[in-house]
């Protein structure tokens, strides 16, 4: 019945967005009940458009849709929140991004997962809320690949079977998990792992956000498992994202003391 309504309402957050002609836009967006939506607002890039300040990147939205003949058309939009501070900060909108571009990669059109709007929407709060950044998006990364079938294996080896013993081991991407010390041994594609990476996804795979982020990790740790995890995820993706090298980019320049500019509205 749902999807043969000329006009429905949905709750959804914009991930993306295009220029379409002269004054449209198209917008990926991803809705609490209807999962990721390819949506065209027209008159949006009009300095009259009433729409267009509620159809930013990462905003919030109630929509009311029309059908279309092929993508289906923004009639009304009234933000919830815009999460100002991600605007604010470079870093905060690189995280936003690799969020976003998460999301949309890893999701068809019009799949209903309220858990993955709920987790969306959780981690764009945190990013602004004063959080650990790194322990954020480390969580949300985790809780996606769990939700969309690619939870990686960190308890048992995926070569032969073992129980994962407390010592520095191997994770191979094409493998999904972590590997012994003699089955990654014989991988050439398996890279190490400390056993204190393997110990902070561990904590982070089995337990809520507020526990997971209650231990001090050293930066050095997140890196570690940074790398590992963006390894793994654009093996899954075949291709690399565009958001982690543009995080880098402004962390070195924050390193080599150039402070980056605000993002441009």
């Amino acid at each position: 019945m749902l999807s043969r309504e000329r006009v429905y309402r949905t709750e959804a957050v914009v991930l993306r967005r295009q220029d379409l002609g002269e004054a449209d836009r198209i917008l990926t967006v991803y809705s609490l009940d209807r999962g990721k939506l390819r949506l065209v607002a027209k008159g949006a890039r009009r300095p009259s458009s009433r729409k267009a300040g509620h159809l930013e990147p990462f905003t919030r939205v109630k929509l009311l849709l029309a059908r279309g003949r092929e993508l289906d058309i923004i009639t009304q939009a009234e933000a919830i929140e815009t999460y100002r501070g991600i605007l604010e900060d470079l870093i905060r909108f690189g995280q936003a991004s690799y969020t976003a571009e998460l999301l949309d990669c890893f999701t068809v059109e019009q799949e209903e997962n309220q858990t993955l709007y709920r987790l969306l929407i959780n981690t764009l709060e945190r990013l602004i809320s004063g959080e650990e950044p790194a322990a954020t998006m480390l969580f949300y990364e985790l809780r996606l690949l769990d939700h969309v079938g690619y939870r990686p294996e960190l308890f048992r080896c995926v070569g032969c079977g073992e129980e994962i013993r407390p010592r520095d081991q191997f994770f191979s991407a094409a493998e999904g998990g972590i590997l012994c010390p003699k089955c990654g041994s014989e991988r050439g594609d398996a890279s190490p792992i400390s056993l204190n990476e393997l110990k902070v996804l561990r904590h982070f795979a089995r337990n809520p956000f507020h526990v997971a982020t209650s231990a001090q990790i050293r930066p050095k740790i997140y890196e570690g498992v940074d790398r590992l995890m963006e390894g793994y995820i654009s093996y899954l993706l075949e291709r690399k994202l565009n958001a982690p090298d543009f995080i880098r980019r402004v962390l070195r320049m924050k390193q080599e003391g150039v402070e980056p500019n605000r993002v441009v509205e």
